[in-house]
């Protein structure tokens, strides 16, 4: 097994259990919202899993394969996945896999959330992005736009959920945190970014 495919393992493994506990759900996203984003990420998933795939342009390489480029990549997925995580511990209970609002939802504005709205996705898109950088196969790359895709829909739909839930604080908190890239330049409060 590669370092890649146990690292990704492993977070897997914690989302896993860490789904177990969570609080109960108030208000869910449209199924077919959830389609859209799901099949995306998808697609990502299967292009970053599969090697040699049929349409051979996929496979074929857009860096060189360097131990620096590998070493990059392994860096980033461990960051970028350790980033997610540290996120996920501290949402705690408010976490889902679906866009929800849950009883007794918090906006948590610590640890990680003090830097990006949605750090579980900046973490996923590193780890992705340095999976693709790794490998320097153009289907890494196109895993990543997909994938940043699918997100960028479920940012738009939490975005409003949580505008919604929290009228007074969440408007101060998305003109003053960026959405996914920590320490960007202030971009107003439509940024998603």
């Amino acid at each position: 097994m590669t370092p890649f495919a146990a690292l990704w393992l492993a977070w897997l493994g914690y989302w896993i259990i860490a789904a177990q506990n969570t609080k109960t759900t108030q208000r869910r996203e449209t199924r077919g919202s959830r389609i859209g984003h799901v099949l995306l990420s998808f697609l990502a998933a299967v292009l970053l899993a599969f090697r040699n795939l049929p349409v051979p342009w996929l496979n074929e390489r857009f860096v060189l394969e360097t131990m620096v480029t590998y070493r990059t990549g392994l860096l980033m997925v461990l960051v970028g996945l350790a980033f997610a995580v540290w996120a996920r511990r501290i949402l705690g209970r408010n976490w889902s896999g679906t866009v929800t609002v849950k009883q007794d939802h918090e906006l948590i504005r610590t640890g990680p959330y003090r830097y990006v709205r949605h750090p579980i996705y900046s973490g996923i898109l590193l780890a992705v992005l340095g999976t693709a950088v790794a490998f320097g196969e153009w289907r890494g790359l196109l895993a990543f736009i997909l994938l940043t895709a699918s997100l960028l829909l479920k940012v738009r739909m939490e975005e409003r959920f949580m505008s919604e839930s929290f009228p007074n604080e969440y408007p101060r908190y998305r003109a003053e945190v960026p959405a996914l890239i920590p320490f960007l330049p202030h971009l107003g409060p439509t940024q998603y970014l």
